[in-house]
C-alpha cells in the first residue's frame, strides 16, 4: 500500500483566531482532515460532521497553538483524533448535540456522492486500520497516525502528547504484536533462560531498527 509522501508534503501554516486567518487555514487543510475523517468512518454524514466538528474545536484552541511543540498538521491531527475518539466513545461536542436535534446537517446529493466517493477511495486504508484493532489504544494509535495517516514518528509524537521515544517504542511494539497475531505464537517462541541477557541487550537497538 503506498504511504502519502512525507517529503513532498507542504508544510502548513500556523492556525490563527482571526475570520481571515482562520478561513485560510480551514481552505488549506480541509482535504487533510477529510481523509483523516473517512480513513474512519463509511457514513459520509458522520464524515461531514466530524471535519466541521473538527474545524470549530481547531477555532477553540487556535490561540493555544504553540510552534514550539511541532507544526501546525501534527496539532491538528491530534484536535482530530480526540474529535473522532469523543465521536467513538459517544460523548460528542455540544454542536454535534444540537445538529441532533435539528436534524443532520443538511448534505446535498453532490456532497453525499462526492464523500462516498471519498469514501469509497479510502476503504482498502480503513481495512489496514482494521487490521490493528487487536493491538491496545496506545499502541493503534501510534501505528495508525504513522502507518496509515503517513506522519512522521515526531509528528505523531505531538499529535499523541507524548515523546518521540515513546512512539517509537509504541510502534516497535505494535509491529511485532502484529507479526506474532498474522505467524502465531509458535513462530516466536520465547528465549530460553540462557538466552535473555543477550535479548536484553539487543532490544535498545532492535527497537530504534524497527520503528525507524
Amino acid at each position: 500500500m503506498r504511504i502519502p509522501d512525507r517529503g513532498g508534503r507542504r508544510q502548513s501554516a500556523p492556525p490563527r483566531s482571526d475570520p481571515a486567518g482562520f478561513s485560510a487555514f480551514y481552505e488549506e487543510n480541509f482535504e487533510t482532515v477529510l481523509t483523516f475523517v473517512t480513513r474512519r468512518t463509511a457514513d459520509p454524514h458522520v464524515a461531514a460532521d466530524l471535519t466541521a466538528d473538527v474545524f470549530v474545536a481547531a477555532l477553540e484552541a487556535a490561540a493555544r497553538y504553540d510552534a514550539q511543540q511541532g507544526p501546525p498538521i501534527a496539532w491538528l491531527y491530534g484536535i482530530a483524533r480526540n474529535v473522532v475518539a469523543s465521536h467513538g466513545r459517544g460523548t460528542v461536542r455540544e454542536l454535534r448535540a444540537v445538529a441532533r436535534l435539528n436534524g443532520r446537517r443538511l448534505l446535498a446529493t453532490e456532497d453525499i456522492t462526492a464523500l462516498e466517493e471519498r469514501i469509497d477511495a479510502e476503504r482498502a486504508v480503513r481495512e489496514l486500520a482494521a487490521r490493528h484493532g487487536a493491538l491496545s489504544e496506545p499502541l493503534r494509535a501510534a501505528l495508525d497516525l504513522v502507518a496509515v495517516d503517513g506522519l512522521t514518528p515526531r509528528e505523531a509524537a505531538q499529535a499523541l502528547g507524548i515523546t518521540q521515544a515513546a512512539v517509537r517504542v509504541r510502534l516497535h511494539r505494535a509491529r511485532r504484536a502484529l507479526r506474532v497475531a498474522h505467524q502465531g505464537p509458535a513462530a516466536h517462541p520465547e528465549p530460553d533462560a540462557q538466552q535473555q541477557p543477550a535479548v536484553r541487550a539487543q532490544l535498545p537497538d532492535t527497537i530504534l531498527e524497527n520503528a525507524s
